[in-house]
């Protein structure tokens, strides 16, 4: 059981701020904002260190080097995260259909017994 499954059932229903915290790995590890730090992390580093003037504006804007791979890390480890909870729930299915079917061959079992 994961930890917004917990909260969610402590309390008996879904409480807004579970809800909007449950899409900020989907979020964070989505294509637009993975590209959108890409081209920001292009801008930010590939081009200072290829000898072109980037505005010291665009840089508290933008962000630094720091910032920009900070939030590169960011995006991988949610989207790891997202990963291993839709592998964590395919393998929880798996295992009901599996203890189901023990459960119904143990019961033929008995009856032909």
């Amino acid at each position: 059981m994961d930890t917004v499954d917990q909260m969610t059932q402590s309390d008996g229903h879904q409480s807004r701020l579970v809800r909007i915290l449950a899409f900020v790995p989907r979020i964070l590890s989505s294509k637009p904002h993975i590209i959108l730090l890409t081209v920001l992390g292009v801008y930010l580093v590939a081009l200072p260190l290829l000898s072109v003037h980037v505005s010291a504006f665009a840089e508290l804007v933008g962000g630094n080097y720091t910032n920009v791979t900070s939030d590169l890390g960011a995006c991988i480890a949610a989207g790891g995260t997202i990963h291993l909870i839709k592998s964590h729930r395919e393998h929880r299915s798996e295992l009901a259909k599996l203890q189901t079917l023990v459960t119904d061959l143990h019961r033929r079992l008995d009856e032909k017994l």
